[in-house]
């Protein structure tokens, strides 16, 4: 069961990140990260931002960021339609910290509830941005 794939297409605006074959991946949906496999059932939810992990068909861990979108699920194949979507090699990792000060002094003087919930946007995206880094690094040194 381990080595049976599904096509996987990572799509965002700017154009396809990734199409190609994969033994698992992991997504934070609209419900919570959720594991696909080969065979899911069907399914099409939003996603929120944070990392896709995925197992190619070779066996090698790839990791991306995205920021919303559809994700859609079939038994042979899955298609993610990205807002935004990076490899980790592609964000700057200065820029996320940079991000993630500037989100975290906003919450400490927020004003009202839509400066808060726009605050706590950006942190969540700028801490799902140094996670995939981090992950990242740590796969590249086993």
């Amino acid at each position: 069961m381990e080595n049976i794939t599904f096509h996987l297409d990572v799509v965002s605006a700017v154009g396809s990140l990734y199409s190609g074959r994969v033994r698992t991946m992991r997504i934070t949906g609209s419900e919570g990260e959720m594991g696909i496999r080969h065979g899911h059932a069907p399914l099409l939810t939003t996603i929120k931002a944070g990392m896709v992990l995925l197992t190619t068909a070779e066996g090698k861990e790839d990791q991306f960021y995205l920021a919303g979108g559809l994700l859609e699920v079939q038994p042979d194949s899955v298609t993610v339609l990205a807002d935004t979507a990076l490899r980790a090699d592609d964000i700057d990792e200065a820029k996320a910290k940079e991000a993630m000060r500037e989100a975290q002094e906003a919450i400490k003087h927020q004003s009202g509830d839509k400066d808060y919930n726009k605050a706590f946007a950006q942190l969540a995206e700028a801490m799902a941005q140094l996670k995939v880094i981090e992950l990242s690094r740590s796969t590249r040194r086993k």
